[in-house]
């Protein structure tokens, strides 16, 4: 082992001095020498920009700097700036240009720097100034406005109406967020993990030895050690799926590149990885099954020998005999096919846990990023088998998620189950690799669709045949959302006989898990396909979408599968989107540019129906809230939500602060900790306003019940003439008779009435609360380089009443911008072997500053039938871009005889559909085969 070394700098303008050893990082040595936590890790490899600190005047990546090399430097980091009151700081408040975080302070570090060297950089400069720093929750746009408000006399921003600056910011910009690798307790030791770098094989041998020899390691975990203690490790809602056993460590095969063999547990990180690659490990390899057709077919090899199959899941609702002549017989019968690429969350802090055993109370706290903290509790008790009244999970912030952290993974529960057996603090952050390559992917699926239609261009009936990659394994709920697909299928439209087939298969590649709406493909794939359609038929595609789409006279609406659509506005929101895109001018437009230059623009619709707050899905079908008036007369909102950049601390502040008619600094949220909140349903599934927010609603009016009873009584009057006023409680027909809130809570235990003033209030969703959006943009495509460039986006979209336009703005923005990333960049890819070809963000593109539209959003409120009349909105965004974007660039390739059916819509993909349609370019390429 190196000899430590001394350092010494100027650190945020104070002298600074410490020990390290030469291969320590900048960015770590920060972290953990330092205790400057703003500093954050999310690619290893000097991509993200999360990492980004000042060095000698200049930001560097911390990451791939050595502390060593900052010997003698003056490092300023995000901490040593002016934090909430800093310009730049006060303008992301503003504009809403911060979500989860995690990227914020690099964010900070490079604008300031940015802001520094242009005084008032353009729109486009301030773009490629931060195409360096990437985000996966904002879009961007507010970041690229506050970077310009920054630069004007006024950063600041007042707070108005439904546009109320977030609450979490603040923490956020002063660098104390609190993420899950910011917790490091005292004697806390460090796990990594031996994974598998074959995608199906025998292990025939694994030899520890060398790896336990080596000083600074506690533990080399095998199968052998930890499978036989390890409990039920699947999420809570497939404890009764007929599956093949979930273990912590593969033991005899492997199924999947990435899959865990062993757990180092060491002194530090550095120490872990070392003995990781002192694991002698030798595994017989396999042919592997990667392709989800290949996989159905009856020849294949199994992903389990003992399932006598790789087929997971299989539904089909009968082709009914009306529904067999409509396809059979009708005047237009148009075939057509979607397929969706691999893909995977990629949030910017990746998965980790610190989870702490005490042998002496048998007490487990685990600290977790996740966005399900009692799910958590559950999967940890049952895995580790400490009983769950003696767990306790905590998460304050969460980097990001979109699905992947709402059902706690396997390696999570591994590390608990690891601290559990040695009585220690264990430690294990996930790395990009893992986190790009195990942690779970998304969206691999196949459509085939048949629609028929009348001479009009009716549709009379449609059929849809969906083919889903599960992975090794399914993860959550997401093994239910697949026949969900099919139900929803036809969507915002009037069709009156359809019938489904959908078939999951297992495969060896990573496990599948949620990704911002694990139904998206109903909408992704009919979108897509009826611009197909609309081409067969001769109609434009808007015109084929006026013509089936439901109005409001439609309403309620039987949707061939029995789901009823009702307090929706999908004709309204088509119609806002075409007059905002100027549809027929763009058309225009688009036929000149092509005549006259040759230049290829492409004009793309696409409407969504968002199922948020499903009340059949179980257990996230339900919340409970508690309310508790403390002694100063504020309220504190006790949640089980969790912390994932979705602005769920003021939203919800906002909504009690509305019932209980209170200044909305008077009421404090509290989310992200077991040990405090009463069990509920964590955030996700685009629940929170409708389920969180009536429950809330619910515990308000409880508590506003108990406390006029309680006013009246020391008043003196009935208890019906008592009402909330501004912080009190008042008489309505004497208003100087009055009780504030604090005298209340003081009251009531010597009155007898409670040892506090407090209520719970609990809310079951009901069966669907339907929100909808249509998008449409307008996009370029070089005919020569294949690349696709955004001239205009608009979203109009209807989550009933908005609690906070500017976090639903955010939600849309991040969403869209992750939908174009799926349109044009993200896939996860594998060579012929199973071996990952994307294991870091250098592979796997995201979208930069430099991709990000600006959006033109639409509010059209139609309340729902739920207390608050609200509708969740976070997954719409994504599902209606991807197709959107999709529809935007095959409308253009249309033009001169391309065609695609797949994504992403990368150059390769394009310059290869022009080629094929015999259309000019210079550098035609023959996209090679991808399994995935």
């Amino acid at each position: 082992m190196a000899e430590p070394v001394i350092v010494e700098m100027t650190l945020n303008g104070r002298p600074f001095r410490a020990e390290t050893t030469p291969r320590t990082t900048l960015a770590d040595f920060l972290r953990e020498d330092c205790g400057l936590t703003a500093t954050h890790l999310g690619c290893e490899q000097g991509v993200c920009g999360a990492c980004t600190v000042s060095m000698n005047g200049a930001t560097v990546l911390s990451c791939l700097v050595l502390a060593v090399q900052a010997d003698g430097a003056e490092i300023w980091t995000a901490e040593g700036l002016d934090g909430a009151a800093a310009p730049l700081a006060q303008a992301l408040h503003a504009e809403h240009g911060i979500q989860c975080g995690y990227c914020t302070p690099g964010i900070l570090m490079r604008g300031t720097e940015l802001l520094e060297e242009q005084a008032a950089p353009s729109e486009q400069e301030i773009r490629l100034g931060l195409c360096g720093n990437l985000c996966r929750c904002t879009g961007y746009a507010g970041i690229v406005k506050a970077v310009a408000r920054a630069a004007s006399a006024d950063p600041s921003l007042p707070s108005t109406g439904t546009v109320v600056p977030r609450r979490e910011d603040e923490r956020l910009l002063a660098g104390r967020g609190e993420f899950v690798n910011d917790v490091s307790p005292p004697g806390t030791l460090h796990a990594a993990f031996l994974r598998s770098p074959i995608a199906s094989g025998l292990i025939t041998r694994l030899e520890a030895a060398a790896a336990r020899a080596l000083d600074g390691v506690v533990a080399v975990f095998t199968a052998d050690d930890l499978n036989p203690q390890a409990g039920q490790m699947r999420p809570t809602p497939l404890l009764e799926a007929d599956e093949p056993p979930l273990l912590p460590l593969a033991a005899d095969r492997v199924r999947f590149a990435g899959e865990p063999l062993a757990l180092v547990v060491a002194r530090d990180r550095y120490i872990a990885e070392d003995a990781v690659d002192l694991i002698e490990v030798e595994i017989e390899p396999e042919p592997p099954v990667l392709d989800p057709e290949t996989a159905a077919a009856g020849d294949a090899a199994l992903v389990y020998q003992e399932t006598g199959s790789n087929l997971h899941q299989e539904l089909a609702s009968p082709v009914r005999p009306k529904l067999r002549q409509a396809l059979e017989d009708s005047p237009h019968v148009v075939h057509a096919t979607s397929r969706q690429q691999r893909q995977t969350n990629a949030p910017l802090e990746t998965r980790g846990v610190v989870s702490s055993y005490d042998p002496d109370t048998k007490e487990l706290v685990a600290s977790i990023s996740t966005q399900n903290p009692h799910e958590a509790k559950l999967a940890i008790s049952r895995v580790t088998g400490v009983p769950v009244e003696r767990v306790r999970v905590t998460a304050r912030d969460v980097g990001g998620s979109f699905g992947q952290k709402v059902w706690t993974g396997r390696d999570e529960l591994t590390v608990a189950l690891a601290a559990r057996v040695l009585g220690r603090t264990v430690k294990w952050i996930e790395t990009r690799q893992e986190n790009l390559t195990a942690s779970g992917h998304a969206r691999m699926d196949i459509g085939a669709g048949t629609f028929a239609l009348n001479e009009e261009g009716h549709i009379l009936g449609s059929y849809f045949d969906h083919l889903e990659d599960t992975g090794a394994y399914p993860t959550g709920v997401v093994a239910k959302a697949g026949p969900f697909v099919g139900m929803t299928f036809t969507g915002p439209y009037r069709v009156p006989l359809h019938a489904f087939r959908f078939r999951s298969v297992r495969t060896n590649t990573c496990p599948r898990g949620a990704y911002r709406g694990p139904w998206a493909f109903a909408t992704v794939a009919r979108e897509q396909m009826l611009d197909e359609v609309a081409r067969a038929v001769g109609l434009d595609p808007l015109e084929l979408r006026r013509r089936n789409v439901l109005g409001a006279g439609d309403l309620p609406y039987t949707m061939p599968t029995r789901l009823v659509l009702d307090h929706v506005t999908p004709a309204e929101t088509l119609e806002e989107v075409a007059r905002r895109l100027d549809y027929q001018g763009i058309r225009r437009r688009q036929r000149r540019l092509l005549e006259e230059e040759g230049r290829l623009v492409g004009v793309g619709l696409a409407i969504g129906l968002e199922p948020s707050s499903i009340g059949t899905m179980e257990p996230i079908d339900r919340d409970t809230a508690r309310l508790q008036v403390e002694q100063d007369g504020t309220v504190t909102a006790y949640l089980a939500t969790g912390a994932g950049g979705q602005g769920v601390e003021t939203t919800m502040a906002q909504v009690v602060a509305a019932e209980l008619d209170l200044d909305l600094e008077d009421v404090r949220v509290v989310q992200g900790d077991t040990g405090a909140t009463p069990y509920g349903r964590g955030t996700g599934a685009s629940g929170t306003a409708v389920i969180t927010g009536s429950a809330c609603r619910a515990a308000a009016a409880e508590l506003l019940a108990m406390a006029k009873e309680l006013a009246a009584e020391l008043l003196g009057v009935p208890a019906d003439r008592i009402e909330p006023r501004r912080g009190m409680l008042a008489d309505r027909l004497d208003p100087g008779a009055a009780l504030s809130w604090a005298e209340l809570a003081k009251a009531a235990p010597a009155r007898g009435a409670a040892e506090r003033l407090e209520a719970f209030g609990h809310y079951k969703a009901p069966p669907m609360t339907w929100s909808n959006a249509c998008h449409g943009c307008v996009v370029e495509v070089d005919r020569d380089l294949g690349l696709v460039r955004i001239e205009r986006y608009v979203v109009a979209e209807d989550c009933g009443k908005i609690i906070n336009a500017k976090v639903v703005e955010g939600q849309i923005a991040g969403g869209v911008l992750q939908g174009i990333g799926g349109a044009l960049f993200e896939e996860v890819r594998y060579d012929e072997q199973g071996r990952p070809l994307t294991p870091g963000l250098a592979e796997y593109a995201v979208p930069t500053a430099l991709d990000a539209p600006t959006v033109d959003f639409v509010h059209i409120e139609t309340p729902s039938a739920t207390p608050g009349g609200h509708k969740g909105m976070g997954q719409g965004g994504a599902a209606g871009a991807l197709a959107c974007v999709f529809n935007a660039v095959a409308d253009a390739l249309a033009q001169v005889g391309a065609r695609v059916d797949r994504t992403p819509l990368d150059p390769e993909r394009i310059l290869t559909a022009l080629a094929e349609a015999g259309s000019r370019s210079r550098q035609p390429a023959a996209r090679p085969p991808s399994p995935s």
